[in-house]
Formats: C-alpha cells, structure tokens, sequence
C-alpha cells in the first residue's frame, strides 16, 4: 500500500507541475456575440446562448495535437448548422461518471453527487458524503482508469463519461465512443494556476445546469483567496523551502511557473527553484539537492508521513537537511479517507483558498492566529 501511495504521490506532483487566456469571444450563425464566462483558466471557454452552451477544452494534455468542442443542449433548444459536427450533450445531466477524484468535490460543491453512478477504483475517493453513495451501491466500480470496464459502463448507461488523456494516445477514449458512450475530455489537471484549476467547476454548473451556483461558489473562492493575498501584501518572504522527496533516484522539483509554485510564491515563500523556468518538474539526484537546500528553513514533503521517523525510514540521508534536524517539516498528503484515497489529491485543486492559507499558516503564522489546518501537518 505503502508503494502505491508513494507512486501515487509522484504521478499527483508531476501532473500538477506540467502544463494563457485572452479575452475571448464567439459568434455562430444567427447570434449575436457572447464574451466566454470563463476568467481564468488557461484551458477552458464557455460561451452561454439561448438554450445551449458551446465549450471549448483547449490543450488537455502536454503537446495536444488538437482541442475538443462541445454542445451542451437544453431540451428542444434549436442549435446552428455550425456546431452540429462537434458532440451534442444533454443538459441538464441525470447520470454522469467521472475518472478523477478531483472531479468529486465539484459535484459535491453543487449537490449533484448523486449523479454520479460510476468512478474506476472507488478507493481513491475520501469524502464520506460520496463514500456513504458508494457503500450504498450507487456509485459502481468501473475498473480503471486506462482499463475501464467497458460491458459495465454500456449497462450503466451514463448520460456522459468525464475522463481525461495524458497525451496524444487515447485508446480507451476511442474504444468508449465507438461504443456510442458520450465523452467529455477534462483538462483542468494541466492548468497552473491556482484559480484557474479551480475554475472548472464552471464545466459542472454548465452540465447541470447549475451556472448561478457554479459562478457564485467560484467567487466565494477568489475572494478568499485574495483575502489570503492581501494578508501577506507587504510581507518579505523569511522561509526558504525545499518541496518534494526522493522518488527511486531521483528528487522533482516544482519549476518555477508550476502549480505548486504559484502557492509558495503567494504566500511569500523564498523557493529554492523558483527561478527555474517552465511549468513542469526537473528531476535532479540527491546531491544536488541537498547541495543547494541543506540550510532550507521549512521543507515541505511529498508522501503521507506521519512522523520524521517514518520520512527517515525511507532514506536515512533526509537526516542532514536543517529542516529535518530542526524538525521543521510539514505533508500536505497525510491526511486519508476510509479507504485510503488522499483528501489533498482530492480537494486541494478545487480549493486553492483553503490551500494558501495552509501554506501562510506555516510561513506566517502569526497572521492567522486562529486557523487550523486543512491539508497541512507538521510531522511529529
């Protein structure tokens, strides 16, 4: 179990770190222009018309070889010629199974979880509201991800499958259309931004006809968060951090423009890679590590620690960081639903609020006094 979480973690971190918008607009036949609702995120328009939405999903995979357009139609709303060769959905959705734990929490955010009738390997999900649907039997099993079970997804009869591909080669994306299964490609996990990321639930308002909710939730969201920008507007970073662990032998950092990096940045953070450019991960050996982030004041671990004795365990040479010695380390990952799944891979992207101010209590903590960790624990 230990080995699959560890991987887990890895695949989590790299797909955060890989990975600009304008203001755009759109014009069909018969209507007039409408100003994408979408504010954001760097991969995902929505444009609102009498009866019918069209969305785009732009660069959904590193190097994409094209972009995927999407009609989401009310009943008996009339669509234009123009958009009849992209795929037509029904809204709003009655069934729907989604391939990401990250999409939970906005069906949840919505009040729609019990939509949802199908997710490959249920274990990865924390939230108990959703669990309790899943130990009830509403929510099947529908293998994996790359592996899906095609038999039982025909039998379930999703309205839609919201899935995503990791690059140009999506074999089980075509094996599910040409079993006549509607396909929705999700991007969010390339955005890097952290309002961005969280954005996406806009997609969600828009297929369950929820877009007030949707709107009004996203901007619950960015006031927090700009709450949590103004509290450390004229702090001087003080903390110089280290991110990530070993994995076999090599140590990914977060580049500079990454997800991940955009957090410590926000909180006023001095980050040891933060000069290195792109939005992915540099992998680097243990020494070079070590070379530059001996003396780091925090580091913050990838992995689902408990305690320094269980992050020694896993390499006895974590020992000369200053941090570790200082006991000075902190998981976002340590913290497990009923079966497993972790609540950061889960929640964190659709709740960036909550993540920054984890990251200002541990920088700054005298300017949340009162605050309690979401994801944040400091091993013992």
């Amino acid at each position: 179990m230990r080995n699959f979480i560890v991987c887990f973690s890895l695949i989590f971190c790299i797909l955060s770190l890989v990975g600009c918008k304008k203001n755009e607009a759109v014009k069909t036949e018969n209507t007039v222009q409408i100003n994408n609702a979408v504010k954001y995120a760097s991969g995902l328009s929505i444009y609102k018309y009498e009866g019918y939405s069209v969305v785009k999903v732009t660069n959904p995979w590193p190097d994409a070889n094209h972009d995927f357009t999407y009609v989401l139609k009310e009943k008996n709303a009339v669509v234009p010629d123009s958009l009849q060769k992209h795929t037509a959905i029904q809204i709003p959705l009655q069934s729907v199974v989604v391939t990401s734990t990250t999409n939970i929490p906005f069906l949840e955010m919505l009040g729609v979880e019990n939509k949802l009738v199908g997710f490959p390997h249920t274990d990865y999900i924390s939230s108990e509201k959703t669990r309790q649907l899943i130990d009830k039997g509403a929510i099947k099993n529908v293998g994996q991800n790359e592996k899906l079970n095609m038999e039982q997804l025909i039998d379930l009869a999703p309205e839609l499958i919201i899935t995503f591909g990791v690059d140009n080669n999506n074999p089980m994306i075509q094996n599910l259309e040409k079993s006549g299964l509607k396909v929705l490609i999700q991007g969010d996990w390339m955005e890097q931004s952290p309002l961005g990321k969280a954005e996406w639930i806009k997609l969600y308002g828009a297929l369950f006809g929820k877009e007030k909710e949707a709107e009004q939730l996203f901007d619950n969201i960015v006031k927090d968060y700009n709450n949590s920008l103004a509290l450390v507007k004229n702090i001087q970073p003080k903390a110089t951090v280290l991110y990530g662990t070993m994995y076999q032998d090599q140590w990914f950092v977060a580049k500079g423009n990454s997800w991940v990096a955009q957090f410590l940045k926000d909180a006023k953070a001095n980050y040891l890679w933060a000069n290195v450019g792109g939005s992915g991960s540099l992998g680097l050996p243990f020494e070079k590590i070590l070379e530059k982030a001996k003396n780091a004041n925090v580091w913050i671990a990838a992995g689902t620690f408990q305690t320094l004795k269980d992050l020694e365990g896993t390499n006895p040479h974590y020992s000369q960081f200053e941090a570790f010695t200082k006991k000075s380390v902190y998981t976002f990952e340590g913290k497990l639903g009923a079966t497993g799944g972790t609540m950061y891979y889960e929640l964190a992207p659709s709740r960036p609020d909550l993540v920054l101010k984890d990251y200002i209590k541990i920088f700054h903590p005298e300017l949340l006094p009162d605050y309690t960790f979401t994801f944040a624990q400091k091993l013992n």
